[in-house]
């Protein structure tokens, strides 16, 4: 019986919760919850293509036949191996985890990340034990969990570490699904497009753009060997691959490397960056020392528009991706902080130039607090290597401040919001007190500058009083004010602390 999405997310992440009785922190339980669910899900469909082909062919020796099988499992290194090991069950999972890894070259590579299974003092036998008898009695081959829900409850898992990190690391590798699924509505990916994330953490933007098409009634075969994605920390890239693999596909890159120095897609053809239909991304904010010492004579012409600051990255992330835009159709959609949008000096430099181009689109400036990782209000902004003829010189800014859903720790952008802000930006008109079509001399009038407010202020309220009565309640506060400081002078002055 396939088991239903909410007991498949209840019984992992009560698996996840048996680190709690180890020397784990809690920040880093993604980086041995994840890969050992991975493993359990390669071994339980690798054990459901052996019984097919054996109920097809007879008894069957899988090493005579490896054809029947997505990706080999070694001898020796099967889930039920380490399941039966009794002793150093760190060492027998982190030799299964690698053997595979070396079975499957092209597809798994690296792929389980760079735990340390081994150590018995973070990881003790008994609590391994336990973790892979917990997770033995879920079933997830294709018979118990559709690839669909498998994947879902992965990104819940994703979703849940990222909570439990309260805010500090959680920004590296996960962004809203909310606000993954705005910006991919918006640039809305079409069959057979090639899509990349530069930043892409744990590979939801490109997930995204997936189900984007297939909600759409395309095919998500298209996109077989055009997605792409690049990503500087280990963990998180070898969670991004498991992520993809988990959601069916198997034809996509991802690779672990420093994106701004070391760009991984380059196109031999024209010496220049490989270039593509849809990039989006959500890099870090404001990142410092992120290689502006190799972009000073960068060989891919990045910094065609300026060489951007030491302590700012953001604008090499958005040079970046303006350079791997597809020529015609390509199109761009990332997150950057607000400053970015007024900041001066190099920075206004390179804005001037983008605009001059007329290569931005839309600026939209969401609600503070609703990331994980920063309280920050960020904005989101869409570039197009060509737009419409009704578009061109003029940038669509969208205040979508006030859309949110306020919670105790961090503010929510929910589905009808997300809705909300995407009509605005396909519509691309004035929307009273929220939207405004801008002209570039408009924007030049305003010395380049992007800041929302420059061209979208809030309503005014209705309960703002006339000026006479807030000019009159305003010197009663300060009357009472000075009368409370008058008592407290009073007051440390009988009890001898004044003089």
């Amino acid at each position: 019986m396939t088991m239903a999405l909410q007991q498949l997310k209840s019984h992992l992440w009560n698996c996840a919760e048996i680190l709690r009785g180890s020397a784990v922190d809690r920040t880093d339980w993604k980086a041995y919850i994840l890969p050992l669910l991975f493993f359990k899900r390669i071994c339980d469909v690798w054990d459901e293509e052996l019984a097919e082909a054996t109920q097809l062919f007879g008894d069957i020796d899988p090493v005579d036949f490896p054809e029947v099988h997505r990706f080999s499992v070694p001898e020796g290194c099967h889930w039920r191996d380490v399941r039966e090991t009794s002793a150093n069950i760190g060492a027998a999972l982190s030799r299964a985890m690698r053997e595979i890894e070396r079975a499957n070259p092209k597809t798994l590579y690296r792929v389980f990340g760079a735990a340390d299974w081994g150590n018995r003092d973070m990881l003790t036998d008994e609590i391994l034990k336990d973790l892979i008898e917990g997770l033995s009695e879920v079933g997830l081959g294709n018979a118990a969990v559709g690839t669909d829900i498998l994947g879902d409850a992965y990104e819940y898992l994703i979703g849940k570490f990222a909570d439990i990190t309260k805010r500090k690391k959680a920004g590296e590798f996960y962004t809203p699904r909310s606000v993954v699924r705005m910006m991919v509505d918006m640039l809305a990916p079409k069959e057979g497009e090639s899509i990349y994330d530069p930043a892409c953490g744990t590979g939801g933007m490109l997930l995204g753009a997936i189900a984007h098409v297939r909600q759409a009634g395309g095919d998500p075969r298209t996109f077989f060997g055009k997605i792409h994605g690049q990503e500087k920390n280990l963990v998180t890239a070898s969670i991004a691959r498991m992520n993809l693999v988990l959601h069916g596909i198997e034809d996509y890159q991802i690779v672990r490397e420093d994106t701004l120095r070391n760009p991984a897609f380059t196109d031999s053809s024209t010496g220049g960056l490989a270039t593509f239909d849809c990039v989006i991304a959500n890099p870090p904010f404001s990142l410092k020392e992120w290689g502006r010492e190799i972009w000073e004579n960068d060989p891919w012409g990045r910094a065609a528009f300026g060489l951007p600051p030491n302590s700012y990255g953001d604008y090499a992330w958005v040079q970046h991706m303006v350079a791997s835009m597809a020529a015609g159709k390509g199109r761009m959609a990332v997150v950057l902080p607000q400053g970015a949008l007024f900041r001066k000096a190099a920075e206004g430099q390179i804005r001037r130039q983008l605009l001059e181009q007329d290569l931005v689109e839309t600026i939209i400036g969401l609600a503070p607090n609703i990331f994980y990782g920063t309280s920050l209000a960020p904005a989101i902004m869409i570039l197009r290597r060509t737009k419409p003829a009704a578009r061109q010189k003029k940038v669509l800014i969208v205040d979508a401040s006030t859309l949110f859903r306020k919670g105790r720790a961090q503010n929510f952008l929910d589905p009808e919001h997300a809705q909300t802000i995407v009509q605005w930006v396909q519509d691309f008109q004035d929307v009273q007190d929220r939207a405004k079509v801008v002209d570039l001399a408009d924007i030049r009038a305003e010395d380049w500058t992007l800041n929302i407010s420059r061209y979208v202020l809030p309503p005014i309220a209705d309960d703002i009083p006339p000026l006479p009565e807030a000019i009159a309640a305003f010197k009663s506060a300060l009357a009472d004010a000075r009368a409370a400081e008058d008592q407290l002078r009073e007051i440390l002055t009988t009890g001898g602390w004044l003089t």
